[in-house]
């Protein structure tokens, strides 16, 4: 791999204002971010990334080839968390490893927009409808975690008393309730729904929307994607504590199965004829772990797992790999095989 790339890409400012916030938790600084700050930053990003994506949709339109990587990308993001979950299942119960499972079956939102920054200082194009992509992916691993959970899971023994009708209604009620919620935290989550909103106002304005919005969502893309990598930082630093929990076995999980996933997907992406720009995309969503949606979700949904395993390693191991050598890792790769 050349080097050049991840230097390349670990000079990136906001890249380097990540390990800014590092350090400043490493060194006791008394520095932070205004809570409200990040989750404004947050949303900014997910307009801008799928309001431009919307845009280039609108431009390229529609066709088979798109159809066909929306599909192998929710292909992915329910099979990633099918194998790993047998992985996991070597070390851990079904609980916990079901939620992770369904984290690294999920994505990254702003490792997508880092990777897509780091694509656009190169010049190598991508398409819109890797935004659809990224909205697509999110959901279909929340729905395959719990279903993995209601297989695997141990269930409780019944005994007399468990078995009258009240205790049948109160099962069912629980039931019914989780589902209802699980669905709803799946396809309504704020990330989702202003990505995929986003993406139709796009689609729906064309040039003319972009031309009004674009000193809005390109000219300080940049800064907001700087604060939200400070912020970043210091919350993956504050989360490293919780890996030295994990042990080797996990630790190791966080950063290797990001490496098969984003394999496994440059794979496809060679054998669908994808673009530079968008197989280094596909790979990036393939390898990337949600740290948000996801952990929000199987808290809710799946409270006996337990989320400083889940969202420590996503945030506090993978993310930081990803954004630093797996980015310019995967593009070395594709370079190599798309020649």
């Amino acid at each position: 791999m050349d080097s050049s790339l991840i230097l390349f890409n670990l000079l990136n400012p906001p890249v380097l204002f990540f390990f800014l916030g590092m350090i400043a938790v490493f060194t006791k600084s008394d520095l932070e971010i205004p809570t409200p700050l990040p989750k404004l930053f947050s949303l900014y990003l997910l307009i801008s990334i799928g309001f431009k994506g919307g845009h280039e949709l609108s431009e390229s339109g529609i066709d088979l080839n798109i159809a066909i990587t929306l599909l192998a990308s929710m292909f992915m993001a329910c099979v990633v968390p099918v194998y790993t979950f047998f992985i996991l299942k070597i070390k851990l119960d079904s609980y916990n490893a079901a939620a992770i499972a369904a984290t690294y079956g999920s994505i990254s939102a702003v490792t997508f927009i880092t990777a897509s920054s780091f694509l656009e200082k190169l010049q190598i194009p991508y398409g819109g409808h890797m935004v659809a992509a990224l909205a697509l992916m999110e959901s279909p691993a929340i729905i395959v975690g719990i279903i993995l959970v209601k297989m695997f899971a141990p269930k409780a023994k019944s005994n007399a008393s468990t078995n009258s009708d009240s205790d049948v209604g109160t099962n069912q009620e629980q039931s019914e309730f989780s589902w209802g919620e699980v669905l709803r935290e799946a396809f309504l989550n704020a990330s989702v729904f202003l990505l995929v909103g986003s993406l139709i106002i796009g689609v729906l304005t064309g040039e003319e929307g972009w031309t009004k919005l674009e000193p809005f969502t390109q000219g300080i893309f940049y800064g907001a994607l700087t604060f939200f990598l400070l912020d970043m930082g210091l919350v993956a630093a504050k989360r490293i504590k919780d890996l030295s929990k994990t042990g080797s076995f996990l630790i190791s999980f966080s950063v290797f199965i990001p490496i098969i996933n984003a394999l496994i997907g440059i794979g496809i992406a060679r054998v669908l004829s994808f673009t530079e720009g968008d197989a280094l995309l596909f790979a990036v969503l393939c390898a990337s772990a949600s740290y948000i949606a996801v952990p929000a979700a199987m808290r809710m949904t799946v409270p006996e797992a337990n989320p400083s395993l889940y969202v420590s390693m996503a945030l506090a191991l993978t993310f930081p790999f990803n954004i630093v050598v797996g980015i310019p890792l995967y593009l070395a790769i594709i370079e190599h095989l798309f020649v």
